[in-house]
């Protein structure tokens, strides 16, 4: 049996930035109901053994909103404690959560240090592309608290990465921010394209990033990395790192990058399963683990046919001399094209950049083959 993934959502949507280029908002105010609130101790419990109980090997417990955080740090002490209390098979357990960083005390970075969590915190670049979208509820920027928490967790040696989100805005600025990233020493970096709603044509909103400029964002960013890499300068990008292990092993570790999706089990403050943490919406629901197990909730997700052969890239794409290292990328960004080949909204954007940049990122392959 594959691992058990989980990604928790502790604070349902809620959050206390005002994010405009936000996709779960958007979900939430596509459902019956938008918020589920706190997830109550006897939720908590019931997800946590069953997950455990459920697994043979390992289990990675990530916690994600909305934001998280906002379900108080008694809350993962009580998550932690519980996972260890129900860990009867001697998995191997790890814990992650993605958070905004925003007024975060220096307890949380102390007790992520001590509990090993990995933490992705959401920084946009500098102070201008960072306040731009990502802005408190009176509009205020928030990336100076942000940088104190920063602060914190390189205080505590918190295991950390940086993931940004790709927007009109910091598509443009992307050799700024990447000698700002240097500067500040980070090294983990995770770069994804913001998405417009549902059921909004794309490219539309303020922040929309366009097939071209999120190309050219794609190949202005290699070309640093690759200069960097070159020099033995090694910084962990993680789509580059991706493309990496589909041209030495044919697998990638983000299901986005596979072609296909993976088995998910996002799951909501109330309970509820879902496959996806872009498809958090009522036609989605796999089943409550308040008052069902992980084997019905799979049975549901063969049966709703998310994970079926149709959602795959087509013929036309599975031709394209690119599809080795792009796989037809993820099944949302398909969803955004509006046609009716199904095609990625970003295709054109990889055929900017592998047009560019393969050579070199096979050059970067055979680097990493011969370095062992």
């Amino acid at each position: 049996m594959p691992p058990v993934n989980l990604l928790i959502k502790p604070a349902s949507g809620m959050c206390n930035l005002r994010c405009r280029y936000c996709f779960y908002h958007d979900i939430t105010e596509k459902r019956k109901q938008g918020s589920y609130g706190f997830m109550s101790e006897e939720t908590l419990k019931n997800v946590l053994k069953k997950a455990l109980d459920h697994g043979d090997t390992a289990c990675t417990i990530a916690f994600q909103g909305g934001e998280p955080t906002l379900a108080g740090l008694p809350f993962f002490e009580q998550a932690v404690k519980l996972a260890r209390e129900y860990n009867k098979k001697n998995l191997e357990i790890h814990f992650a959560i993605q958070t905004n960083g925003y007024g975060l005390a220096p307890e949380w970075a102390e007790f992520f240090a001590r509990e090993h969590f990995l933490v992705g915190i959401s920084v946009d670049g500098t102070i201008h592309t960072h306040d731009a979208y990502r802005t408190g509820g009176d509009g205020s920027g928030t990336f100076l608290n942000v940088m104190k928490t920063v602060d914190s967790f390189n205080q505590f040696d918190v295991e950390y990465n940086i993931l940004t989100v790709v927007n009109r805005k910091t598509a443009a600025s992307i050799r700024k921010i990447y000698q700002y990233y240097k500067k500040m020493g980070f090294h983990y970096l995770q770069f994804i394209p913001c998405l417009d709603p549902l059921e909004t044509p794309s490219g539309t909103m303020e922040y929309s990033l366009t097939p071209e400029s999120y190309g050219q964002f794609l190949w202005e960013l290699f070309d640093l990395w690759y200069e960097d890499l070159s020099a033995g300068r090694e910084i962990y990008i993680r789509q580059f790192y991706n493309y990496l292990s589909l041209l030495l092993t044919g697998k990638a570790e983000s299901c986005d990058m596979n072609g296909f999706c993976s088995i998910q089990n996002v799951i909501e403050a109330d309970g509820e399963v879902y496959p996806c943490d872009f498809f958090v919406l009522d036609e989605y629901k796999l089943g409550n683990l308040n008052n069902t197990g992980f084997d019905e909730i799979n049975k549901r997700r063969m049966e709703t046919g998310f994970l079926s052969p149709q959602k795959a890239p087509n013929e036309q794409c599975q031709a394209c001399s690119y599809f080795p290292v792009c796989r037809g990328g993820c099944y949302r960004h398909r969803v955004m094209s509006r046609e009716e080949d199904n095609l990625n909204y970003f295709c054109k954007s990889y055929q900017i950049f592998f047009d560019h940049c393969l050579p070199r990122l096979k050059q970067a392959a055979y680097w990493m083959k011969k370095k062992g």
